[in-house]
């Protein structure tokens, strides 16, 4: 089965990583939807009907994005505001439309993992800063998985060798969901 990827970047054009990373994703169209969500609500808009029966169609569901003031794009928030509701995604009988559903996060970070430690610059790793992520996906009886990051993707590390690098592992982690 394909896995569905949401991707939510405010700016794909401008974006390095991100946009390498749909580059490689289209290549294998048997194995995986690609949904941007900036494009297909560029008024922020979200059709939460369509989304729900998008998100139904799929077992397995990862949301790509950059790493933005510490958490996601506002979009996403926006999303889980408005697409995880009751009575479809928690809280009665007929709901947890997203239980056992594999789900998974994809982060671009753009300091080194290293900054992302208890001695780094930002005192957290990313496991930490996604916390509320897990505890979302937990509460609506999804499967979350360990997430995907890929650091360094700064002004001053953003080669093309380096952003070569992310690619076969962000394909693995995505097969191996």
């Amino acid at each position: 089965m394909k896995t569905l990827i949401i991707v939510v970047h405010p700016n794909i054009e401008r974006s390095l990583i991100n946009k390498r990373w749909i580059e490689e994703l289209r290549k294998y169209p048997e194995k995986f939807k690609l949904h941007q969500l900036y494009k297909v609500y560029p008024d922020e808009k979200i059709d939460v009907s369509a989304e729900q029966e998008l998100i139904e169609q799929y077992d397995k569901i990862v949301f790509q994005f950059p790493l933005y003031w510490f958490s996601s794009p506002p979009l996403l928030k926006k999303w889980f505001d408005e697409v995880l509701t009751y009575g479809w995604a928690f809280g009665s009988k007929s709901g947890f439309k997203v239980g056992n559903k594999k789900i998974g996060l994809a982060i671009s970070a753009g300091v080194q993992e290293e900054g992302y430690s208890s001695q780094g610059l930002y005192k957290y790793t990313l496991k930490e800063l996604t916390a509320p992520f897990e505890l979302t996906f937990n509460y609506i009886r999804a499967d979350y998985r360990p997430l995907f990051a890929y650091y360094g993707i700064d002004e001053t590390n953003n080669t093309k060798e380096h952003i070569e690098k992310s690619v076969a592992p962000y394909i693995d982690f995505l097969t191996n969901l």
